[in-house]
Formats: structure tokens, sequence, C-alpha cells
């Protein structure tokens, strides 16, 4: 059993054998819950294997604004908590979110979306990541006058600058950006809020009734090691960012070393291993990592650490940085010392060290990567905003409400660092509470939850078929072409890629995992076709269909017993068949009436209806005819004895 799913799950109580669930008693999917922003996925899963993009592309915009962008650098909680995982491997939710975005632009259409009339209010927003953007979005539907003040030449935030362009292309972000303005967002760029145009100037001078601060995480953690004041010592945020806006590596020389063992760290690595093939004469240039976590505690993303390696980037786990080493105030290498553990008995991050096992590397840059941090400093007495004993604004969680009416923060300014889907989610979030807000609406904030969005049909697919289809590789360069340049290492699905990996959903927005079609099969019918297994305290999915395809008598019973109709039970005139949210479980084809040709019943059906009536009947029947010619031809004998 695994407990890994607890928390998405919702216990239902189950109505009575062979009643029904309304469709608004059927909790969420899995994945649909574990999505920070709670897109439907299994609704927009179910239309790309249908085919229907653009009404996929409609279900992903209801819940977040940044599809493409998502689909391209979200770690994708949401793939942890797949059902599919438990058989083989978790769909590529991620991916074919990207594949939406880039074939309706290409094909159909990805355009702004239309607000509703303004309503008058005006708000501002500091930051224009993803936090301030997502805000923007769902006011600006709602008919709010938004103003975006961005202290940088781009607009984006973190995404802009601090994730690679082979990542993240920036057309791509742009895009997405284009569809927020298009729907009447203004955003003033190189117009930083601090002296000369403060918080409170904003609501006192300009009329802005609620202002919303999404400012980011956008300073590196510094590090006190001897020597790091040293030339040739850089911060990985503020490298990032440079090679981002200038499109050259402040580095010099063939041998970077990057300390940190996070994703800022692995862009780091992966950046400057391209930076250096393209500005340094032809030679390899070496990059080497040292992180204090073994490549299993490491928070880098696996998938970012294996492509990491597969580029030639060494990575050295469990050592910690002692001291810079310098020769005339410049980097020659680092000291570092063994690590011993990096966290204590309760979990708390708390390393220490073999002071006896160091190592020397030698090196001519060092670029700290260990974590990022809120500068608050645009802040002054007169806004009335307290701030934390971590240095983030202090809201009240439920509302995002700061200590100075009318002004609101969220994402990392908030919580600290995060992820950019997480950044979305609060800009969703925020822009229910500045609309509670300035509405005057009684009662509590609405808060962001996870809504069916679309009823799709099931696609129906043979078992032997859905099962035996694995997860459909994203294809990429090779690592040896892709270091040249910053282009997309991610090649993309094809249109018959993509529809091949959705239709491995298993639709666990229609199945809730109960187990009753099981029950009634093995303990009713005494068939025991359906075989689940557990996979949390509540939950059990179906993990052996060949048993299904080989005992089934496709009587019906689980049909009937289904609380959410995601079991079908079809007759047709040449078969019979047992859906599961449209995997085809058995097809047995119907045998014809001995006497008038009629279809009539599988032959293990009524093999099943035999065995089990001369049991209790005491002797043999056989059911060659159906129950009509069955009938007529017994009143003949009565008739005619």
């Amino acid at each position: 059993m695994d407990e890994r799913l607890d928390k998405h799950e919702t216990i239902v109580p189950l109505p009575p054998l062979g009643e029904k669930l309304k469709p608004e008693q059927i909790p969420p999917a899995p994945c649909h819950q574990a999505c920070p922003t709670h897109i439907d996925i299994p609704s927009y899963l179910a239309l790309v294997a249908h085919g229907r993009y653009q009404e996929a592309l409609a279900v992903i915009r209801q819940d977040n604004p940044f599809p493409w962008v998502c689909g391209l650098v979200c770690p994708h909680p949401c793939e942890s908590a797949c059902m599919r995982a438990f058989l083989d491997n978790p769909i590529n939710i991620k991916n074919l979110k990207a594949f939406v975005a880039e074939w309706c632009t290409n094909h159909a259409s990805y355009a702004p979306l239309q607000p509703a009339p303004t309503n008058g209010h005006k708000v501002a927003i500091v930051g224009s990541g993803p936090a301030g953007l997502s805000a923007a979005h769902y006011l600006a539907l709602k008919g709010y006058q938004v103003t975006i003040f961005e202290a940088m030449g781009i607009a984006g935030g973190t995404p802009g600058w601090g994730i690679p362009a082979y990542r993240l292309p920036r057309d791509i972000l742009q895009k997405e950006v284009d569809n927020i303005t298009g729907m009447g967002v203004k955003i003033h760029l190189n117009s930083p809020i601090g002296p000369g145009r403060s918080v409170n100037d904003l609501m006192t001078r300009e009329g802005f009734e609620a202002v919303f601060l999404a400012v980011g995480a956008q300073d590196s953690v510094r590090l006190p090691v001897p020597g790091a004041e040293a030339e040739g010592v850089y911060w990985g945020v503020e490298f990032l960012r440079e090679v981002s806006l200038t499109g050259k590596s402040p580095t010099r020389g063939k041998r970077v070393i990057v300390i940190g063992g996070g994703n800022v760290a692995i862009d780091v690595a992966r950046v400057s291993l391209r930076v250096a093939r393209v500005s340094l004469e032809e030679g390899a240039a070496r990059v080497t990592m040292f992180s204090l976590e073994s490549m299993e505690e490491m928070p880098a993303s696996q998938w970012e650490i294996e492509e990491g390696l597969e580029e030639g980037i060494d990575i050295f786990n469990r050592w910690g940085v002692k001291e810079i080493l310098t020769r005339d105030g410049k980097v020659t290498g680092i000291k570092v010392r063994k690590v011993e553990r990096v966290f204590d008995s309760q979990g708390r991050f708390s390393p220490t060290y073999f002071e006896d096992q160091v190592m020397i590397s030698e090196g001519d840059a060092v670029i700290f990567a260990i974590g990022q941090k809120v500068d608050l400093g645009f802040l002054s007495p007169e806004d009335g905003i307290a701030s934390t004993p971590r240095g983030l604004i202090q809201v009240d969680p439920k509302t995002m409400a700061t200590t100075r009416p009318g002004v609101f923060a969220a994402g990392d300014a908030v919580t600290g660092p995060s992820i950019v889907v997480g950044a979305v989610a609060a800009g969703k979030q925020a822009a229910y509470s500045i609309e509670h807000y300035l509405s005057q609406a009684q009662g509590e904030v609405p808060q962001v939850q996870a809504v069916r969005r679309q009823n799709v049909p099931f696609f129906n697919m043979l078992a032997v078929e859905k099962i035996a289809h694995g997860r459909v590789a994203m294809t990429q360069l090779d690592p040896h072409d892709r270091i040249l340049d910053f282009c997309p290492i991610e090649l993309g699905y094809t249109e018959a890629e993509a529809q091949k990996e959705a239709r491995r959903c298993l639709r666990c927005d229609v199945c809730i995992r109960c187990g009753t079609c099981e029950s009634v099969c093995r303990d009713i019918m005494k068939v025991h076709a359906l075989e689940f297994m557990p996979v949390s305290a509540t939950e059990r999915i179906l993990g052996d269909y060949q048993r299904a395809a080989e005992r089934c008598i496709a009587c019906g019973a689980c049909a009937l017993a289904c609380p959410t109709n995601a079991i079908e039970f079809l007759e047709a005139v040449d078969r019979r068949e047992v859906r599961m949210c449209g995997t085809i479980l058995n097809q047995l084809k119907i045998l014809k009436c001995q006497s008038c040709g009629a279809p009539f019943a599988p032959s293990r059906y009524l093999s099943y209806v035999t065995r089990h009536s001369d049991a209790v009947m005491g002797k043999q029947v056989l059911r060659r005819l159906c129950p009509k010619c069955a009938r007529s031809q017994k009143a003949q004998k009565f008739a005619n004895p």
C-alpha cells in the first residue's frame, strides 16, 4: 500500500448498492487535487485523446493562464499523484499542456480571453512574475482595470531571466504575457516601486483602490565563506540574470565550480557549460558541482540532474565548501569537507562535517547557488506593511491581506522561494481576495479549489492496447548537440504521440477507486474477474487486466453496482462488452438461438448460468434457445402433451 496519495484523497460515503452518486458528489481525481492551480487534468487529457485540442486549451486556461510556460517548466506535482504510476509510469501531464498550447498556436487559435466590461475599479500590481500576471489575468476577466509596475526592462519575472532559454524559450513566455496585456492589462517596465513612487503613493496619489505585491525572491542567499569576496566568485541568481539579459557570462576561464544542489544550481551549471561552448575558444570547459546532499537527497528535480549528468557535468555529493582558495585576490579553487549529515534527527537542515576529510578542487570561477531570498527594501514605514522574522511580507493566510488595508501579497514574497505553478496559484487566490475586498462581499473569501470543468466521454480502447503502451518518451536533442547553444532540448510531442499518451489516462475523475465492482464480482457473483490492488488507505485500482479478459462472463453486475457509472455494460447484436472508463475489459461473442437465430448470450455466460442453476435444480439443463423460443416451446408442450 502506498501512502503518498493520502493528502489527495477524498473519502466519499458510498450510496446503497445499485444507487448512483451525483456528478457533484464525485471527488476530483488525485492529479486534479495535487495541481496547485487545480487544472481539471482528466478532462483536458480526455479531450486530447479525442483530438479536441482547442477545447483542451480552454479547460486548462480556466485555472491556469500559462499552459505553455507551465507545460515546459512545471515540476508536475500532479504526476506524483497519478494512479497510472502504479501500473507503469505516470501520464506526461506536463508536456501535454505544452503540446496543446503549441498546437493551438500553430493550427487554430491561442488568443487573449475576452474580459468582462470594465467595472471602474483600479488595481495596481507590483511585479510582473507568475503571481502578478496570474492575478492580473483573473482580475481583468472580471472587468478590473489592472496596471503592473515592473522594475526590470522585461516582463515575466524570474521565468523571464532566471529559467534558461533551453527550458523556456523567451518567445513562448512573451506569447503568454501578450495574451494578458491583450485583455487590457497595462505593464509599465523599468518602473520600480520605492522612493519616488511608494505603495502608499499608489493608493493615496494615483487612485488605486487595491495593491497586490508580487515581488518574488530575486536575490541570492549569501554564504559567509572565507575567500567569498575574491574576484571570480559569483552568485547564482545574479549570474543567471546577467547571462539572460546580456547573452554573456561574467565568468572567465574554463573551470567553473558550482556550489548547491537545487534546481537553480543545476541551471547555473548547465548555463555555464553552454556559455563556455559559445564564448570560449574550441575546447570543453569543465563544470563541477558540489552538493551537501546525496544524489537522492538533492532538492533538484531528478530529470534535471540526469540531464546535467548527460551533458557532462561532474557532481560531487555530500561535500560542503570550507574555503575559497585564491592567489593575488583571484579564485584558484575551493577546499571542501566531507558531509557527515545534512539533517538532524527532527529532519531540520543542520549539516555536520568530517573535519579531517577534505578535498581541493581547482577552478577559475566559483558560483554559489544555495538559495534565494526576498528583498523588501522597496517598502517604507509610510506604507504600513509589516514583515515576518524571516524577512517575508506578513499576510493573513486566508485572505492574503497585509497589515495595510487594501494591500495584498502572495507568492515567493510571502512563502519564500517556490515553483512557478505555485506562484500562479497564489496570484489566482490573490485575485479572488482582491475582488472580494473591492466588491465588499460578505462572508469568507472564496478559496481556489478543484472544480470539474467538463464531462468528457470516455475514449474506448481494448485493455491490451491501453495497458501495453507505456509512457511515450519525449524526444530530446543529443546531449553533445544541445550544449552547443540555448535551443530547447525537448522537441515536443507529435499529434499522434500526444493522443497516444493522453489515452493512457485511467479517468480517475469518474472511477473513485472504491472497489465496489470487485466486491460484487467476487463476493456476490463468485466470478472474481476483477482483481484490484490497494494504493492507499482507502483506494484501490484494477491491477490485473488479463484476469478480467479471461474470467469475466459479461453479466453486467459490476456496472449495476458502480456508484459513478465508471463501468459500462454494452449488449450489441454480435457481442457483449464490459468497459471501465472506456477500457474494454472483456468482449464476448454472442451466440444465436438455435431455433430463431436471434442473438442470445455469450457461451461463457451460459456456462456460468448452467453451472449454477444445475447445482440448485439437481438436473442438467441445456440452454440453446433464447428465452422467447424457450417459452414458446414449453407452451407447446403443455398445449400438446
